[in-house]
């Protein structure tokens, strides 16, 4: 590290101080993680902006570990977040104002120093990609009631059937913990998700016009941007930024399942590339493009062991549904007789990553094969028409 850079980081850094925390705990803060020895009580040096602390708490042996807890925050320069551990609930909980302002001045006074490792900046760029859209606004908006995310408290695991293998891990791995026959699920509150309806529904549509909505999903985003995100394009990456990280650092469900579900809308949308929201989706292919780059380092020592318990084997199937949204939305763009050259270059990117480092091939299919889904295509466009149903794709005229 740069001398100057790191006298500027140790003056101005902010600092996370855990105290008490049991020796084996693994402790993460973004790319970043720890295994707790018996002198470490922090991290200091870390870039102002935002961040994700994460843990998970071990047996005695520090062999076996329970569901990781991890929060969102997002920091000033010189800030000091401070953390205890209490020992019956088995979490990292927020200490009274006086116990703050007390811990803080000895962390100022360097007495915490010599016990607080250094925020690795070689990792810091992998974690801005990740999270330049998150601000503190996007994380008060979406994270749950007292700020923990954690798989032990998704009301998510009850309502969704697990469809893939990563899906079915998080799942088992909520009912063997010992804390899943102890909470009351009824109570539980996740995240505060946009909810992204999975089919468009329109009182007195045709079936021409439900198909053709459900085929392509550009009013459904557009209703969404001005009605969930006040128009906001950056609201809404923000949201798949901080729905990523939950789920790759925090191994939250909920958090899959809302990344996947923002993920298919905007790959679903057919106009919407072209000619309403190019740069939205500039924007989108340079998000979606550096998530995949560092989920896909499957054996790269950088990347934190919470992310390669995940990258399973779902990831890397020609089956999965990101194969066939990318196959599709490849095929789209080749077949546009207008694109935006940004687009056209990180989309082009996009697919060099994917076929270089999973090895996929997208075969193109010319303007005049359409779009296809096989008979029994789960992938497929849904289109349903429920009686009396509010309308979930656009505003009511």
């Amino acid at each position: 590290m740069d001398p100057e850079m790191a006298l500027e980081l140790v003056k101005h850094g902010a600092m996370l101080l855990l105290l008490d925390v049991p020796q084996y705990t693994i402790v993460g803060i973004d790319t970043q993680v720890f295994t707790v020895g018996p002198a470490f009580k922090g991290v200091k040096m870390i870039p102002p902006g935002p961040h994700f602390v994460f843990y998970s708490s071990s047996s005695r042996d520090g062999k076996e570990f329970s569901p990781i807890i991890g929060f969102f925050c997002h920091v000033g320069a010189s800030e000091i977040i401070v953390r205890k551990w209490d020992q019956q609930d088995e979490k990292l909980v927020k200490v009274s104002e006086e116990e703050e302002e007390r811990y803080s001045e000895a962390v100022r006074s360097l007495e915490f120093d010599k016990h607080l490792g250094p925020y690795n900046l070689r990792q810091y760029a992998d974690w801005t990609r990740l999270s330049n859209y998150i601000t503190k606004s996007v994380i008060e908006r979406i994270e749950p009631i007292g700020g923990e995310i954690t798989v032990a408290n998704e009301p998510a695991m009850i309502k969704n059937t697990p469809k893939t293998a990563m899906e079915k891990a998080l799942d088992e791995q909520l009912k063997s913990s010992k804390c899943s026959t102890s909470i009351d699920k009824s109570q539980l509150r996740g995240c505060y998700y946009t909810s992204i309806p999975r089919v468009i529904k329109r009182k007195g549509a045709q079936g021409h016009e439900l198909t053709f909505l459900n085929l392509d999903k550009t009013q459904l985003l557009e209703s969404l941007l001005i009605k969930d995100y006040g128009g906001s394009e950056d609201l809404l990456l923000g949201e798949l930024q901080f729905a990523f990280v939950a789920f790759l650092m925090g191994q939250s469900l909920e958090a899959f399942l809302q990344w996947k579900s923002l993920v298919s809308l905007l790959f679903e949308c057919t106009e919407a590339p072209f000619h309403t929201r190019s740069q939205l989706f500039v924007k989108f292919i340079k998000v979606i493009y550096f998530q995949l780059k560092y989920g896909l380092q499957k054996d790269s020592p950088d990347t934190t062991g919470a992310a390669a318990a995940l990258l399973d084997d779902s990831w890397f199937s020609a089956d999965s549904f990101l194969h066939h949204l990318f196959k599709d939305f490849f095929s789209l763009v080749q077949d546009a007789s207008v694109v935006d050259g940004d687009l056209l270059s990180w989309t082009r990117r996009l697919q060099e990553l994917l076929e270089k480092t999973l090895g996929w091939e997208f075969q193109q299919k010319s303007a005049v094969d359409g779009i296809y889904f096989e008979e029994d295509d789960e992938f497929a466009p849904v289109v349903e028409m429920l009686d009396d149903q509010p309308l979930t794709d656009a505003p009511a005229e």
